[in-house]
């Protein structure tokens, strides 16, 4: 397996566009990691990081930031801001009519989106700055600052914010793979020498048992994700006979099971994890009655809990359909396939044809969708089962890790198969 995996990258290597794409990523990719380690000014960093490592909550941030927030970098906020902009800017796509006629115009329409998600990132990166500011003074990590250093840091956030998204892009659109993905990915992965070092720290000869069947169920977990990214439903195509002379009568409509990939985790994260920061910033108020409500809240939305996790479940299951009807739309796919000539046998074009497209996508989003809310809940069953917490899977961290390999993967192979026809064509 490992030297099929050599040999693919090998092979990949040899070619220069190729070459010069993986440089490039590999090229950004150190840039982000190393402004990931410019701190930020006026922060007590042993107060920090004893404030993280007795906190769940934000030692779970910190995974996904890629530990610049444990180190509270300039990039602490990461990609966080811009993620809950697309979340309210594809919300506001089905309330806001000149939104949803963007949405159906192709690339232009896309990029016009694009910007309004990152104009309203600004905004955002801003105010969450703010509030990571109140929650560490209400903690007694950082001091009182002054308006103007107060000013400062909370651009200097926003700034490496928007760096981020910025890089980002650069290698959505000269690297491979989708740019923001690759960013969270590397974060993760840098942070894992991390995780497995603090879980060897503690692990005793009586866990040897538990530690054989974490990984055991590790590589079973593995499996499935992969098993269910490359699983796909094939809808049979047909076209006219008068068609067909000039290329295949018949080809296939690829539904894949798991549609919304990452994402749909990635936005229920953002919201299922507000009430908890809400009861970190309220515990320091000194209102008797607001901390009661607080240490409550904390309680209630402590990630063991079964309220926290059929919340977040829940959360990965709708936002699975809704990320599905975005990037997949069976009627314009049925008023294409009528204009090219195609129909699905059996189901006549045009309206009955988007009916049916509907209904299989909604019965495989069902699976995915459950699929996708087990894999976020995964760490709390594996605290439960197997009692080391700090042995807990990440099941979205190695969801996005599995994912976008995989994506690298497909993106590599489509590239030599066209240099292969371009080579042909000469």
């Amino acid at each position: 397996m490992f030297s099929s995996i050599i040999q693919f990258l090998v092979k990949a290597a040899k070619s220069p566009d190729i070459r010069k794409k993986l440089l490039i990523t590999a090229v950004i990719l150190v840039v982000y990691r190393l402004v990931a380690h410019i701190p930020a000014a006026g922060i007590d960093r042993t107060s920090l990081q004893a404030l993280f490592s007795g906190s769940p909550l934000l030692s779970l941030l910190d995974i996904f930031s890629g530990g610049t927030l444990a180190n509270f970098s300039i990039l602490a906020l990461g990609l966080t801001p811009y993620i809950n902009a697309s979340i309210i800017v594809q919300l506001l796509t089905y309330v806001i009519p000149s939104l949803e006629e963007l949405s159906k115009e192709g690339e232009f329409g896309q990029e016009k989106i694009n910007q309004y998600t990152r104009f309203l990132t600004v905004p955002l990166a801003a105010m969450q700055s703010f509030g990571m500011y109140s929650l560490l003074r209400s903690q007694g990590v950082i001091q009182s600052l002054s308006p103007q250093a107060l000013i400062a840091l909370v651009a200097t956030m926003t700034a490496g914010s928007m760096l981020s998204v910025w890089l980002g892009e650069l290698i959505t659109e000269y690297g491979i793979s989708n740019g923001i993905s690759f960013l969270i990915f590397a974060g993760i992965v840098a942070r894992l020498p991390v995780t497995i070092g603090q879980s060897a720290t503690i692990i005793t000869t009586s866990d040897i048992l538990k530690v054989g069947v974490f990984l055991g169920l590790s590589i079973v977990i593995v499996g499935l994700i992969v098993f269910m990214n490359e699983a796909v439903r094939q809808i049979p195509v047909s076209y006219s006979r008068r068609l067909s002379k000039i290329g295949p009568s018949t080809s296939y409509i690829p539904l894949r099971l798991n549609q919304a990939g990452v994402i749909p985790i990635i936005f229920a994260v953002s919201l299922v994890l507000l009430p908890s920061l809400a009861s970190q910033f309220l515990s320091g108020v000194g209102n008797e009655k607001v901390a009661q409500f607080a240490s409550s809240l904390a309680q209630s939305f402590n990630p063991n809990t079964v309220l926290y996790n059929l919340i977040y479940f829940f959360l990965v299951f709708g936002f699975t359909y809704f990320y599905t009807s975005v990037v997949f739309n069976p009627e314009r796919i049925s008023e294409n396939l009528q204009k090219g000539g195609g129909f699905v046998p059996g189901i006549r074009p045009g309206s009955q044809t988007a009916k049916y497209l509907q209904s299989v996508l909604n019965k495989i989003t069902l699976v995915g969708a459950i699929f996708l809310g087990l894999i976020a809940v995964l760490p709390s069953l594996f605290q439960n089962a197997i009692g080391i917490a700090n042995l807990a899977v990440g099941g979205t961290g190695i969801l996005i890790v599995v994912s976008v390999v995989l994506e690298i993967t497909r993106e590599l192979e489509a590239q030599l198969v066209m240099k292969r026809y371009e080579t042909l064509l000469r």
